[in-house]
């Protein structure tokens, strides 16, 4: 694109976020036509959440409908908050009850958790959210500016009925983003907003319960007395006419229908929440001995939010406004100063660390006397959590290493799993400035994101015959393989308990391991391959759990608990690297779908006792023999006793009907409403099916390479089986899952290193 093209660009997206201003009739035009631009602030935060859709997840097991909107959608992602769906949901259901007034209209949403858990992510994404919906035609947000200029005391001045717009500097716009609605009287106000939730058919209304806020009540009040000196009997048209009143939208940001108090923001209590006194500041209007509202700095949280959201950001920091906050829900309204009031309509939001709650229950011991009682019972808590996922936790810790900003959507398990196990590649400068390319291997990412999950999940809550690892997998995706049966969450009677993600190994602390490995060569050599540049699985695991000791983060306690669970960990990891391994070199031995289809084809016909008509429309005889030679060959299950000549024995016939048939019928009862063929099946869904068309063991790799030695991996002699098979290996793994050759080398010679010791 060229320089201008950028230009027209840019033109194109202000003029789509931007309308040109309008008189009040014309805005109540807008609001009969589009009702939901003139929502309140609860119910339009609401309708940004809402507006961006959701989408299924899988978290501790359950599938959840989550919203997208905490995906960051309008910033790529870049903000998206991981994992903590039910807080989230949580979150919204009470916006759903504020904004209907259904009972806690007095609460102050309070989200609290330990730090890296998301809650600095859901202020960026409510900015971002809230910013680009307010660009949209159906997100729109209005105010009103005013132009009093050449009003003065001499009566023949004002111009009541001519629109003409002499000097756009003498149009001063609402500080405070006053919503348009509140200009009408309180009566025509009423049978206005009845229209209005007519049309709009939603279940929650829209309010406009405040009045002006002082500087446009100035102004309103002023205009009203010059015309009401001139005589003039239509005082409201006279007021609101184009010339001294207009409606503007305006994009919300941080500033404009967005406060939010930073932890080192300072002042007095009162110049936090609204403002502060600017002395001096030349006065556009009369008075009249009052304080003059346009001489008030509006740069308070509540001022900045009006009309939207307002955010306490690391609460604890202004505990000390909070007791002043409490009947800001109650009332919606705020005194700025002894003669001047506002009212708000802003949905309160705080945010802290765990240390705020202590502060609350300082006085708990006090019972009935307790001081901060009625602080505490306006907060409405949610706790967020560490991420107990495996998936989630991956892609968390791939966005602190790099600049990855997307959110993973997978449509389904096995594109998650590839995701999860990629490998991943860095740039690392050193103190020369030049740049080396650093491998964390397959699996690296996994293990560490694992390590740290494994490390918040609570031991005592694990069914016999499980681990820490395989709570964690069953989080993630669900269920477990024991052996050919898949097994669901629900089928183990497992459920989150309070201690599940409460505290543990955070990703910033992994993270900060990994940035050190990262700058430290690897203490490795193997001819010419830069291996000193490949980060393993066991390189990290070892590197936190040593780290953890030293870490002023964890107690002596924490840290020999988390130390312990990496054993767990590296077995899990060094099971998934000796698969990749296996899989790799049987790789020219798989058998392809296509025979698996077959095969599953002919079961079927053999149990009907009939033909059959596959997804071609062929008719299908059961063949004994194809069937015998599958089982034996790919399956591995039996061998030529289980049969007389190709009849099958019992033990065959029950694996049939158990494990094949079995699958299918479960497969057409899914499908009843449907025409069902076999070969609509994917064999994948098929258990013990899906074990053969990705699963080997070292069995398999004896009967198929008879002269194979593991111990001569290193260095294989040359001509031997053991080295051609090594290079076919290498090949495939760099292929199939990514390895780059150092990688590759160094994977496999770990697990050989370990199944040498076994083989024989």
């Amino acid at each position: 694109m060229t320089g201008q093209e950028y230009i027209d660009r840019a033109d194109e997206s202000l003029d789509a976020a931007y309308e040109a201003p309008m008189s009040l009739a014309e805005y109540v035009d807008t609001v009969l036509e589009t009702p939901q631009v003139a929502a309140h602030a609860s119910k339009y935060l609401l309708d940004a959440i809402e507006d961006a859709g959701t989408r299924m997840v899988i978290e501790e097991g359950d599938e959840k409908e989550r919203y997208r909107f905490f995906d960051d959608p309008y910033n790529d992602g870049e903000h998206a908050i991981l994992g903590n769906t039910e807080v989230l949901n949580a979150f919204v259901d009470d916006l759903r009850s504020i904004a209907a007034g259904r009972g806690k209209d007095e609460k102050i949403i309070w989200l609290e958790g330990p730090t890296a858990t998301g809650k600095s992510e859901l202020k960026r994404c409510l900015i971002n959210g809230l910013r680009e919906y307010s660009k949209t035609p159906e997100g729109r947000r209005y105010t009103v500016e005013w132009n009093v200029a050449g009003a003065g005391s001499d009566a023949t001045s004002m111009t009541y009925g001519n629109a003409a717009i002499e000097d756009e500097d003498d149009w001063y716009e609402s500080p405070v983003q006053a919503h348009p609605l509140t200009v009408f009287p309180d009566d025509v106000r009423a049978d206005l907003l009845a229209e209005v939730n007519e049309r709009l058919n939603d279940h929650i209304p829209i309010r406009v319960d405040g009045e002006l806020d002082p500087f446009s009540r100035e102004a309103y009040d002023f205009l009203e007395e010059q015309y009401r000196r001139q005589g003039e009997t239509d005082l409201f048209s006279a007021v609101t006419q184009p010339s001294h009143l207009r409606v503007k939208n305006f994009v919300v940001d941080v500033g404009r229908g967005i406060g939010i108090l930073h932890s080192e923001d300072e002042g007095t209590p009162k110049e936090r929440l609204v403002g502060s006194w600017m002395h001096g500041m030349l006065r556009e209007l009369d008075s009249r001995g009052r304080k003059n509202p346009q001489a008030f700095s509006y740069d308070g949280v509540l001022s900045q939010g009006n009309g939207l959201l307002t955010v306490v950001e690391d609460a604890a920091q202004h505990a000390d406004l909070l007791q002043k906050l409490l009947n800001v829900p109650d009332e919606s309204h705020v005194k700025l100063d002894k003669g001047i009031g506002m009212d708000v309509d802003t949905q309160l939001v705080i945010i802290s660390n765990p240390d705020l709650e202590a502060q609350l229950n300082k006085h708990a011991d006090r019972e009935g006397q307790d001081p901060l009682k009625a602080l505490k019972r306006r907060l409405d808590k949610h706790e967020f959590t560490y991420l107990t996922n495996l998936s989630l936790e991956a892609q968390l810790l791939r966005r602190e290493l790099t600049n990855e900003t997307a959110v993973w959507d997978p449509e389904s398990w096995d594109e998650l799993e590839t995701w999860i196990q990629e490998p991943l590649t860095i740039s690392v400068r050193d103190e020369v400035a030049s740049a080396t390319e650093k491998e964390l291997a397959p699996h690296t990412v996994e293990s560490a994101a694992l390590y740290a999950v494994v490390s918040r999940l609570d031991s005592a809550e694990i069914p016999t015959g499980l681990d820490l690892v395989d709570k964690a997998l069953l989080f993630d995706r669900g269920y477990l393989m024991e052996g050919d049966e898949r097994v669901d969450i629900d089928d183990y009677d497992l459920e989150t308990t309070a201690e599940d993600g409460d505290h543990g190994i955070p990703v910033t602390y992994v993270r900060d391991i990994i940035a050190d490995l990262l700058h430290e060569p690897q203490d490795r050599h193997h001819s010419d391959l830069p291996v000193e540049h490949v980060l393993m699985p066991r390189d990290v695991l070892n590197a936190v759990a040593e780290g953890l000791e030293d870490a002023p983060v964890f107690s002596t306690g924490e840290a020999t608990e988390y130390e312990e669970r990496v054993v767990t960990v590296k077995n899990y990891i060094f099971g998934q690297q000796e698969q990749d391994v296996l899989d790799a070199m049987m790789r020219d031995k798989r058998v392809d779908e296509a025979t698996v289809e077959e095969y599953i084809e002919h079961v079927y016909a053999w149990e009907s006792d009939d033909q059959i008509e596959n997804e071609r429309g062929e008719l299908v005889d059961p063949d004994p023999l194809k069937m015998k030679v599958f089982e034996i060959e790919h399956l591995g299950r039996f061998d030529e006793k289980n049969y007389d000549g190709n009849e099958p024995d019992h033990a065959v016939e029950q694996f049939r009907t158990d494990k094949i048939i079995t699958a299918l019928n479960r497969h057409a009862w899914q499908r009843r409403d449907e025409e069902f063929r076999v070969g609509d099946v994917n064999p994948k869904e098929i258990p013990v099916i899906n074990t053969v068309l990705g699963s080997y063991d070292w069995d398999d790799i004896k009967r198929t390479y008879e002269d194979f030695e593991p111990g001569q991996w290193d260095n294989p002699p040359s001509g031997t089986e053991t080295a051609r098979l090594k290079a076919k290996t290498l090949s495939n793994m760099v292929e199939m899952f990514d390895y780059t050759e150092a990688s590759a080398e160094l994977t496999s010679r770990h697990v050989m290193s370990q199944v040498s010791y076994r083989w024989d």
